[in-house]
């Protein structure tokens, strides 16, 4: 098949990026010409190998942010392609070297005696090609861990001998090939080698990522000291280049119509809409799907007006609950009886795409001369491993606006999406150079699927075979870290989503609660710290568990059986919906709002013993790049009383038919931002 080479974009994913000629002679909307863009030959770039990160776009991003152009490329892509770049990054995936499906590469990528640096896999890739090895460990590290730097590596000049980095990984490597060092270390496990005679470096952990303390320090000695480039690349203007990928796309004529959540991603395209093209070609249709927020629909509808956006409002409450689609050659539904989380997604998704035509039918506009336009993300298409951005990237999730009938209609050209090219705080600050209230730019995120994802749909309770060998392995650990006599630990009957090395996982929920008689409540910050890193210890000890709860209230102790049928019934939506609204409540009492970047708040079906009930859990996240982050410790950076606050509410029967409160405690990795 035809290799397509991915030329990151320098703005809002430009179909003409800036260094095309049609970029450099057009016009802006005022009638003024741009000045041209100077873009740097190959020598002033370098590549990135892609051999299916979920990071490998932050890779991307992290370089651009240091003012080095680059290229994402296929792994395998021919050398005589490379051998102008400044140096070349080998990305991370989630396969092994030694497998038989192993990602393929071309072996002269390292005789070409240009710099390289290996990150996770690429590292394991540049240490087996050396004829080092690397063997599967009993032990993963998924999550923040400190490591120990060699004193006079270059890749590690002006940081200390001990930094924390983001590690996934299950393979290590255990010898170092001939000529190399072993200059990082985790414990016993070699996690950073170096040939610097032929500047060739790798890393077992993810530099590119916020949990990396030092890693943007570390790509800028990689780029700099090694590479020898001078930052000398200067990103053009993304409200410019967006614009023009609009009506170079869109055409002088047709219309464009806008699915607008009210969140910031679809709000940010319908204001990019509306100054390109006009009021009158732009037609914004937000969707209630019966999922929203408790009066969000209200709100989305208010806030767009007051931007100049005229918005068609659809109660399509009904169509999604009893909504069928295709999937895997089945017909699947209705939607509020199916309990898959993919199989709700794809069933929103194209539920969203056939509703989207029936309002075009309905508003008399024909399909020839209407475009769909989303807000999609990078991070949504890395995800779900969108050829867009990775052939190689593993699916952790499909994304509402990236299901099968979305991207047949992008094959089609059908699909116009100018954010594509965006991480989310790039975003926020397109919206703020576009005028948007600080409001609207600053509103936590919310997906569009809406609550459907935020509730854990099951028939019965999550009983695998082998679950009791993982409570006796969760007690092994619970002893030996010397938490036994203060907390206790249980494995729920349910199961979250998550990331563990580079791929999908799907796996155990685990609850820890406080043998104090008020279940918790009292606790300082150095017992929420102390559990925060027992809660980091788990999944890398006991690898079917890839989530840890904070549980309020009495202690649990081994297996939970107890679970309430749960499908995406309006009782229970209503439930969630007035649960949430409580949270944000707390959230904005305690001034929170701008300071955690996103806090799901997530119904699940443990009922404890209370039949008919739910629990409730609660998912503060703290990141820069929505790749990763850490959740909210309490009285480090949430405050104890917001905590206490939201828990004591929720407990009081404000909320009828709660059981228990559960406090998220898991990174990012293992744990994904959302729970399904």
């Amino acid at each position: 098949p035809t290799r397509t080479r991915f030329r990151p974009v320098h703005g809002a994913g430009a179909l003409n990026p800036p260094h095309s000629p049609r970029a450099q002679h057009s016009t802006t909307m005022s009638g003024e010409r741009p000045a041209k863009v100077q873009r740097p030959s190959n020598s002033d770039k370098v590549a990135i190998l892609d051999a299916g990160a979920q990071y490998g776009k932050v890779i991307d991003r992290r370089v651009r942010e240091l003012c080095v152009d680059c290229e994402l490329l296929p792994l395998d892509t021919d050398p005589s392609e490379l051998k102008d770049f400044a140096g070349l990054i080998v990305s991370g995936g989630p396969g092994s070297v030694y497998a038989k499906d192993a990602p393929k590469y071309h072996e002269g990528i390292f005789d070409l005696g240009i710099p390289v640096l290996g990150i996770c896999y690429g590292m394991q890739l540049l240490n087996h090609h050396f004829k080092g090895t690397v063997e599967k460990k009993p032990a993963r590290e998924d999550g923040q861990f400190p490591v120990d730097l060699s004193k006079g590596c270059k890749l590690f000049d002006g940081i200390g001998e001990r930094s924390e980095v983001l590690l996934t990984h299950g393979d290590s490597v255990t010898k170092v090939p001939p000529g190399f060092d072993a200059v990082a270390h985790s414990g016993d496990l070699v996690v950073g080698i170096a040939d610097e005679s032929r500047s060739l470096y790798g890393v077992q952990f993810h530099p590119e990522v916020d949990l990396s303390v030092d890693g943007k320090a570390m790509l800028q000695n990689f780029l700099y000291k090694v590479c020898g480039l001078k930052g000398t690349f200067t990103v053009v203007n993304r409200e410019f280049i967006a614009i023009k990928e609009i009506n170079e796309f869109v055409g002088p004529t047709k219309k464009v119509l806008v699915l607008v959540s009210g969140g910031v991603d679809s709000s940010v395209c319908a204001a990019l809409l509306h100054k390109a093209l006009g009021p009158e070609r732009v037609i914004a249709l937000h969707v209630d799907h019966g999922f929203m927020r408790l009066d969000e629909s209200k709100k989305v509808v208010k806030a767009l007006e007051a931007i100049g956006v005229k918005i068609h409002h659809l109660d399509a409450t009904v169509d999604f609950a009893k909504a069928f689609t295709e999937v895997h050659g089945k017909n699947e539904g209705p939607l509020d009886e199916m309990v898959a989380p993919e199989v709700k997604r794809k069933i929103i998704g194209d539920t969203f795409m056939r509703v989207t035509q029936k309002m075009c039918t309905d508003l008399g506009i024909h399909a020839d001369d209407v475009f769909l336009a989303q807000g999609t993300l990078r991070p949504d298409l890395i995800e779900s491993a969108s050829k867009l951005v990775s052939g190689n990237a593993e699916c952790i999730k499909t994304h509402h606006n990236d299901t099968q009938l979305v991207r047949d209609l992008r094959d089609m050209g059908r699909i116009i999406e100018p954010l594509k090219d965006y991480h989310k705080d790039e975003v926020r600050a397109l919206g703020t150079e576009l005028g948007l209230s600080e409001e609207l730019v600053w509103r936590q995120p919310f997906p569009g699927p809406g609550l459907a994802i935020r509730i854990l749909c099951t028939r019965e309770a999550y009983a695998p075979p082998g679950r009791e060998a993982v409570q006796k392995q969760l007690d092994v650990v619970l002893k030996d870290k010397g938490m036994d006599k203060d907390f206790a630990c249980c494995l729920l009957p349910v199961r979250t989503v998550g990331v563990q090395g580079d791929g999908r996982s799907y796996a155990h929920l685990v609850g820890i609660s406080a043998k104090a008689h008020d279940g918790g409540m009292s606790m300082k910050a150095e017992e929420w710290a102390r559990l925060a890193e027992f809660a980091k210890v788990i999944p890398g000890k006991v690898h079917a568990v890839n989530r840890v709860v904070f549980l309020f209230g009495k202690p649990v102790s081994g297996l939970v059986d107890d679970v309430t049928p749960t499908t995406l019934v309006q009782p229970v939506v209503q439930k969630l919906q007035h649960a949430d609204d409580v949270v944000t409540q707390c959230l904005r009492k305690h001034d929170l709002m701008r300071k955690l970047a996103q806090v799901p708040v997530v119904l699940f079906p443990c009922s404890f013993g209370e039949p008919g009930s739910h629990s409730i859990g609660i998912r503060t996240f703290i990141t820069n790049d929505f790749m990763t982050g850490t959740p909210a410790i309490p009285g480090k950076s949430l405050p104890l009383a917001a905590v206490h606050d939201m828990a004591k509410r929720l407990m009081s029967g404000e909320v009828k038919g709660l059981s228990r409160i559960a406090y998220d405690l898991t990174p990012k990795p293992p744990g994904t931002t959302e729970w399904e």
